[in-house]
């Protein structure tokens, strides 16, 4: 197996997704195959990690999938060079009770995986007791072993000696120091990091992140501290796509789909045809099913309710075949949807659901649905998991029912997707059947 490293830290905002982006371009353009993976169920980072390896990345996320699912993503680094996974969130942090393999902490991916992790530890308000931190993320769990740090926010040559002096005292390798500097922080909007088929100068941003980490990290002694799992890896998962020829929604609107579901699909033998519903296009007519991604459609409501061709090609679609949304594609697919300023704006209605993004309030977490419907891909009765973040209220749902959902614990939540004919939609993203 690929060796690999995984890049952690006690919080968010201490900086991994910088130092992530930054060592994945600073080795991709030196000619290492590099392949990343993002821990946990983000479905916004792997699209950046693409950008600075030219190689799709894959979310393993230990509470939807079951390990073999783990071991099996996981041989998308078989021909790398060097397998990069980024944390989410702090290194240990997850739910409460577990799921498929884990809690959806980080550190069950690297205790899977045996890939040493490298926390990034923001300094900016503390000197030898750094220190302190670290030795204990590398003592807290058994098999999640800390192959030492990269300092962040590091205010001046003192602070630096400082920081080292406590990390020398406790036994703890520093790869790297970063001083203050905020010209490659990735912008934020919205529902939290811009996308990164929207950002004009990400390609400058990437550069300028692998300069930075390049010119204050140590990069042969990371590449050299990287390990793998020597566990033998799983046969090639039977995956059965929603059909055969899969019209899929893709731009700014609808973007939010899962990496490994596509690669899933098209693995299995399906045909992946995008179609652009803010270019007003219509799912392609050959096609046997049409999935609608999440994504910003609150952004996009007057783009998307003057889009006739798509609107009126999508009802005609559902006439004869399936048509399912998740989140953002459910929204769309409802009566309509009130933007952030109270505008109504008309959707497609194959649903009956009308969404309220002024009304607006958190909706985050893990969710198992246990289906009382088909939905396509799966038979009534299937128990899928996936993960569910928006700010968008239900106004109207007067359809049927689609499922039982609840969260991590087994609360039900009221966000149960809903049918109608051959339309179904879930405001959660899915990630696995539960075996």
């Amino acid at each position: 197996m690929t060796a690999g490293l995984l890049i952690a830290a006690p919080c968010s905002g201490s900086g991994k997704t910088t130092v992530t982006l930054g060592l994945a371009r600073a080795w991709a353009r030196s000619g290492v195959g590099v392949q990343s993976f993002k821990c946990g169920p983000d479905y916004i980072d792997p699209a950046f990690h693409a950008a600075a390896t030219g190689r799709p990345s894959f979310n393993l996320d230990s509470w939807s999938m079951a390990e073999n699912q783990l071991r099996w993503l996981a041989r998308n680094g078989d021909d790398a060079d060097l397998i990069l996974a980024e944390g989410a969130m702090g290194l240990f942090d997850g739910v409460s009770t577990p799921g498929a393999t884990g809690t959806g902490a980080s550190a069950d991916i690297a205790a899977l995986m045996n890939w040493p992790i490298v926390l990034v530890l923001d300094v900016s308000s503390q000197a030898q007791s750094a220190a302190a931190v670290a030795q204990g993320f590398a003592g807290y769990r058994k098999g999640a072993s800390v192959a030492g740090v990269i300092l962040n926010k590091v205010a001046s040559p003192r602070h630096e000696a400082l920081v080292r002096d406590g990390m020398e005292a406790s036994g703890i390798k520093v790869f790297g120091v970063l001083p203050r500097q905020k010209s490659i922080a990735l912008p934020e909007r919205h529902l939290g990091l811009i996308q990164a088929q929207e950002h004009d100068g990400l390609q400058d941003i990437l550069t300028a992140a692998a300069d930075f980490v390049s010119e204050h990290c140590d990069l042969d002694a990371l590449r050299r501290a990287a390990g793998g799992s020597s566990v033998v890896n799983p046969a090639d998962m039977v995956t059965v796509p929603p059909g055969q020829r899969i019209a899929i929604a893709s731009d700014a609107a609808f973007s939010f789909v899962y990496p490994h579901m596509l690669e899933n699909w098209r693995r299995a033998g399906a045909d992946v045809l995008p179609f652009s519903p803010l270019a007003d296009e219509a799912p392609d007519t050959s096609a046997t099913v049409c999935w609608l991604p999440g994504g910003y459609p609150e952004l996009h409501g007057g783009t998307l309710a003057g889009a006739d061709k798509f609107r009126k090609g999508l009802q005609a679609f559902a006439e004869t075949r399936p048509v399912h949304g998740e989140c953002g594609g459910y929204m769309v697919m409802g009566k309509g949807l009130v933007d952030k300023q109270g505008t109504h704006h008309r959707m497609a209605g194959l649903l009956g659901l009308v969404t309220s993004y002024q009304k607006r309030k958190l909706h985050l977490g893990y969710r198992v649905a246990n289906l009382g419907a088909a939905m396509p891909g799966f038979a009534a009765g299937a128990v899928l998991r996936g993960h569910e973040f928006h700010y968008s209220t239900i106004v109207e749902q007067p359809d049927e029912l689609l499922a039982e959902v609840t969260d991590a614990n087994g609360v039900n939540v009221p966000e149960s997707g809903s049918r109608r004919g051959s339309a179904t939609g879930t405001f959660f993203h899915l990630i696995s059947e539960v075996a």
